[in-house]
């Protein structure tokens, strides 16, 4: 797609978006107010200030990687001067679907880059390759869905998962370091 400018114009603010929330809010707000950039990620984010980026991001909140992934995000946006419009995936399938993960999944949330004629100039999403290995790490014990065990299983992993998304400083590290190298690349 080349020019994303309505999608972008469709798409709700930032504290639109908090502000809808009924789902990982308090999550959410947790890692935004605990997560903080360093000296040098600001200076990095400064630079890309005059390139005007902007960013159309799908998500929802029930969305476990939204509720990490986002406040990392408003964080970066906030010193990159990169306005954030938010559109909800189920209610944007059309362009949901042309952000396929692994070419079948409608995983997110999916982070669009786009210029100041609003064309892609790089995505991001659904996680960072090491907010990835967590998961699998976590989810390797879930059994199949035809399992008995398998609603109990999973219900855990994403207790533990979700716990593990909203403390662990290392791995906010990582997500905002995976989503700065694909905002300098923009």
């Amino acid at each position: 797609m080349s020019n994303l400018k309505p999608w972008f114009e469709k798409g709700m603010n930032q504290y639109d978006y908090i502000n809808s929330m009924q789902v990982h809010k308090e999550n959410l707000l947790k890692v935004y107010n605990g997560f903080q950039l360093d000296e040098t990620d600001k200076e990095l984010l400064h630079a890309l200030q005059e390139k005007e980026l902007k960013a159309i991001i799908l998500a929802a909140d029930w969305c476990g990687d939204a509720m990490v992934n986002l406040p990392i995000l408003m964080r970066i946006a906030d010193e990159a001067l990169l306005e954030t419009r938010y559109l909800i995936r189920d209610e944007n399938l059309e362009l949901m679907d042309q952000y396929l993960t692994n070419g079948k999944a409608r995983s997110i949330p999916i982070i669009i880059f786009v210029n100041k004629e609003f064309e892609e100039v790089g995505k991001w999403g659904p996680r960072s390759p090491e907010a990835q290995a967590v998961a699998d790490e976590l989810k390797a014990n879930v059994p199949d869905k035809e399992s008995p065990e398998y609603d109990a299983a999973f219900k855990a992993f994403i207790k533990s998962f979700t716990e593990r998304i909203t403390t662990d400083e290392v791995l906010w590290r990582d997500i905002k370091n995976s989503i700065m190298a694909t905002l300098k690349n923009a």
